[in-house]
C-alpha cells in the first residue's frame, strides 16, 4: 500500500480568465505536516478548495489515498477539513456546537465529541459560550470540528493568521499532538514562513498560482544556513580540494558555478588560499546567510 495521501498532478483552475491554479502538482506522504507557503492571493485556498470538491477544478488531476479524483467517495471520509470559518452558534457551547455538526455529520458515539475537545485542549471549558471564546480557542474548536470524525488527513487554511505568540504556540502543541499522537497527516496554509517552520516537516512555496519549490525541513535548513558561497569554474576540482585538503564533506554543490561550505564559518579567507593553491579559479567566496522571510522573498523574486 503506498503511503502517499495526496497527489496532484498539473492541476489547474481557471475562473474565466484569470489562472487561480497553474499547473500545479505536489506530493504529500502519510505523517508529514505539510506547510503551503504563499501570500495572499498566491492559489493555496484555491488548491484546498479542489482537492476537498469545494470547487471543481478546471484540468489536471489529484489523487487521495491512491483514489483519483473521479472515485473519491470513500477517501473523502477519510479527510477533514478548515477552509473557512465554520458557522459555530454564538450562544451555544463549545460542546453543544460541535454535537450539531456531528448530528450532521451522521456521528451517533458523542465520545467523539469529548475526544475532540480533549484533543485540541478544550476539554476544561466546553460548556462555555462560543462568544466567551479568544480567538485562537475559537480556531480550536474548527479544529476540533475538522477532526470530529476521526480523519487521516486534515486541511487548514490559515489557521494560525491573526493569532497572538500565545495562540500560536498552542494551536503549535495542537499540530504535533494531532500528528505524533494520531498520526493525523496534515496541511496547513500560511503566509508566513516563520509560522509555518515551528510546526512543519515540508514546504510547498506558491506563487501566482504555480508551485514554485517543495522541500523538506532539513533542505530549508540547508537552503538558509549561514555557509560560505563558493563561485568557481570547476567545481568538481573544488570539492577535491575541500574533501582531501580541508577533510569536509559538509558542503552542497547548488550548480556549476556554486559550493556552499557548512565549515569553516569565519575562516574564509584560509578555504580561498587552499583553492587558490591548488590551482582552482575562485570568481568569488563570501560568508552569508539568510532568514526564513528573506529565502521566501528571494525564492518568489527568482520566478518573476
Amino acid at each position: 500500500m503506498s503511503n502517499t495521501v495526496l497527489e496532484t498532478i498539473n492541476l489547474t483552475k481557471k475562473y474565466k480568465k484569470f489562472i487561480a491554479l497553474d499547473n500545479a502538482s505536489i506530493t504529500i506522504k502519510k505523517s508529514d505536516i505539510y506547510g503551503l507557503i504563499g501570500r495572499n492571493g498566491a492559489g493555496k485556498t484555491t488548491l484546498m478548495k479542489v482537492i476537498t470538491t469545494l470547487t471543481n477544478k478546471t484540468s489536471g488531476e489529484f489523487k487521495l489515498f491512491d483514489s483519483s479524483d473521479s472515485e473519491l467517495t470513500e477517501s473523502k471520509r477519510r479527510i477533514g477539513c478548515l477552509i473557512e470559518n465554520p458557522a459555530f452558534f454564538p450562544n451555544m457551547s463549545a460542546y453543544k456546537n460541535l454535537k450539531y455538526y456531528a448530528i450532521q455529520k451522521g456521528i451517533i458515539d458523542e465520545k467523539q465529541i469529548d475526544e475532540a475537545l480533549e484533543l485540541v485542549n478544550l476539554n476544561e471549558v466546553k460548556n462555555k459560550k462560543f462568544k466567551t471564546f479568544s480567538l485562537g480557542m475559537k480556531q480550536r474548536l474548527g479544529i476540533a470540528l475538522a477532526i470530529l470524525d476521526n480523519p487521516d488527513f486534515i486541511i487548514l487554511d490559515e489557521p494560525i493568521n491573526g493569532l497572538d505568540p500565545i495562540g500560536i504556540s498552542d494551536l503549535r502543541e495542537t499540530f504535533k499532538k494531532l500528528n505524533e499522537e494520531r498520526d493525523i497527516t496534515i496541511l496547513i496554509s500560511s503566509h508566513i514562513l516563520s509560522e509555518l517552520y515551528a510546526v512543519a516537516t515540508k514546504f510547498c512555496i506558491i506563487e501566482k498560482g504555480k508551485v514554485i519549490k517543495e522541500l523538506t525541513k532539513e533542505e530549508l535548513d540547508l537552503e538558509c544556513s549561514k555557509c560560505i558561497v563558493i563561485k568557481t569554474d570547476n567545481v568538481k576540482k573544488a570539492a577535491t580540494v575541500l574533501e582531501k585538503e580541508l577533510k569536509t564533506t559538509n558542503y552542497k554543490v547548488i550548480d556549476d558555478k556554486e559550493i556552499r561550505l557548512y565549515d569553516y564559518l569565519e575562516q574564509s579567507n584560509s578555504v580561498n588560499k587552499s583553492l587558490i593553491k591548488n590551482d582552482v579559479n575562485v570568481m568569488s567566496i563570501a560568508e552569508t546567510g539568510i532568514s526564513l522571510e528573506d529565502y521566501f522573498k528571494e525564492v518568489i523574486k527568482e520566478e518573476k
